[in-house]
């Protein structure tokens, strides 16, 4: 079993040589059921010698898993992804219990993990090399992909099912072995998809989970057999992992954080519009890379955008979310993290910018210990403040007004991050400008958050990605995979050949 039960809580274990194996340390980090603010597990934090457990057992199973044939490495992911299929909503229901989402939002973020799944039933294909006959006189060349070892994934609490499917069916079925380090906040829907993968057939030490904070990331980064890191996280730790990882020699793919911008034009769809702004900004309580948190009105667009928002915004139910319900938003992640939040929203109002829906003023009776913040909306903020550069990570939007559609490019440009940015508009003009011109990876045009499918790549920018090759996508695959080239050049027949001389005899000979 991956938890160890006590009269308290349950304490996480470890996954090595494919057994769950406790942790003998006292230190652990609380993982609470935001809704309630319950205490429901706890995460120990590993050390070096945890992570060094688990990095053997990567390396000890992978020259066997990569000599497996890639068509039987992908029939163990079609039984993995029967069995993600078969229980689906047990694990959206676990994703709800410990991180706050929606049932709806964590079904959803589960169902975009089992695309990539689907995405790597098709790598058999997708990983195949190139040939060329003659590229010199009786000289031929070809190339080949190899897997490269053992890789590791740390991944972030903000979607525990989907953004470890973005990696490591992707990395198994290449032929690599892989070590799991989630989010400490929320370990238990990841070891729960891992008993899934073992059900499955997967050999024991091809996949392995190990937990901690940045001890055990450290060992992880800095650990010879450790060939290639994949991370998503806040840039100043995407950062931090592609500096410490690259001077170590892994391969790393490290997103950040985002400031993402939604440009409004006077001409938009205003009911198009609000739905999808509002559902961009406050979606997952905000807490996603990928959340609209800077709407941009051009001109004229601004009073009615701003009107129709916070009207519909007001109305938005806040509750619990792990027992199901119809609210439209849950409650944040942690205690902490909400008084972050609360307190960016002190900053911002004391920067002088307008408050019209205050999100602290919410009251959940039906549980009143849960992590609850409203939709809140700052209007008129000035370009340079808090709000404007700082990534918030919750139900915050900040409207900044501007006077054209240059404008609005210019503000976002001028902005250190570049995950994705989107605008609204009925013009192709203004929407081709904005595709051409505007700073960041992921572009949307009448669609409020730009996440691609899971058959292209994640493409942050500038301060949202430290790396060359993105996660999800044929990039992925380039990730986890290395090429050798082999040229090849004959005689002739070799001595003793049974052929007859006419036949196989000719000028090189």
């Amino acid at each position: 079993m991956a938890v160890v039960e006590s009269k308290a809580i349950t304490t996480c274990k470890l996954l090595i040589d494919g057994k769950w194996t406790e942790v003998k340390t006292n230190e652990f980090t609380k993982v609470t059921n935001p809704s309630t603010g319950e205490i429901i597990a706890q995460t120990p934090m590993c050390g070096a010698k945890e992570v060094d457990l688990a990095v053997q057992s990567a390396e000890r199973a992978f020259p066997a898993w990569a000599e497996t044939p890639i068509v039987e490495r992908t029939r163990v992911m079609f039984k993995f992804k029967a069995l993600l299929e078969k229980n689906y909503d047990d694990i959206a229901k676990l994703v709800s219990r410990e991180h706050g989402k929606t049932i709806a939002e964590a079904k959803a973020s589960v169902f975009r993990g089992m695309e990539v799944v689907e995405f790597a039933l098709g790598i058999p294909s997708l990983i195949m090399g190139e040939c060329m006959e003659n590229i010199a006189t009786n000289v031929d060349c070809e190339t080949m992909r190899h897997p490269l070892g053992v890789c590791v994934g740390i991944t972030p609490f903000n979607f525990p099912a989907m953004v470890p499917l973005w990696m490591y069916p992707i990395a198994l079925t290449c032929g690599n072995t892989f070590v799991l380090k989630p989010s400490e906040k929320v370990p238990l829907t990841a070891m729960f998809i891992a008993e899934l993968l073992l059900e499955a057939g997967l050999p024991a030490g091809v996949f392995n989970i190990v937990h901690g904070g940045k001890e055990s990331v450290d060992a992880l980064l800095t650990h010879p057999k450790v060939k290639a890191i994949s991370f998503v996280g806040s840039t100043p730790i995407a950062k931090y992992i592609y500096e410490v990882g690259t001077a170590h020699g892994k391969r790393v793919q490290s997103a950040g954080g985002a400031k993402n911008h939604i440009i409004i034009m006077p001409d938009a769809d205003m009911d198009q519009t609000v739905q999808a702004l509002q559902a961009s900004a406050f979606g997952c309580a905000g807490e996603r890379c990928m959340a609209g948190s800077l709407a941009v009105p051009v001109g004229s667009a601004a009073d009615e955008v701003m009107e129709r928002l916070v009207e519909s915004s007001k109305k938005m139910k806040v509750g619990p979310t792990h027992e199901g319900g119809s609210y439209d938003m849950g409650p944040l992640v942690t205690k902490d993290h909400l008084t972050k939040v609360k307190s960016i929203i002190e900053k911002g109002a004391a920067e002088g910018a307008d408050l019209v829906l205050d999100g602290r003023k919410i009251e959940v009776k039906e549980a009143p210990n849960g992590f609850y913040l409203g939709p809140t909306i700052f209007d008129k903020v000035k370009p340079g403040t808090t709000l404007v550069k700082e990534e918030i990570f919750g139900p915050v939007l900040s409207v900044v007004r501007v006077n054209s559609v240059d404008e609005a490019i210019e503000l976002g440009n001028a902005c250190p991050f570049g995950n994705g940015a989107v605008i609204f508009t009925n013009s192709g003009h203004a929407a081709r400008e904005f595709k051409h011109r505007f700073n960041a990876g992921m572009i949307g045009i009448n669609v409020g958050v730009p996440a691609p499918m899971a058959w292209f790549p994640f493409t942050g920018w500038n301060n949202s990605f430290y790396g060359d090759l993105h996660i999800q996508g044929r990039e992925s695959i380039q990730f986890y995979t290395q090429q050798k080239m082999t040229m090849t050049r004959w005689f002739g027949a070799s001595k003793g050949s049974t052929f007859k001389d006419p036949i196989w005899k000719g000028k090189n000979q």
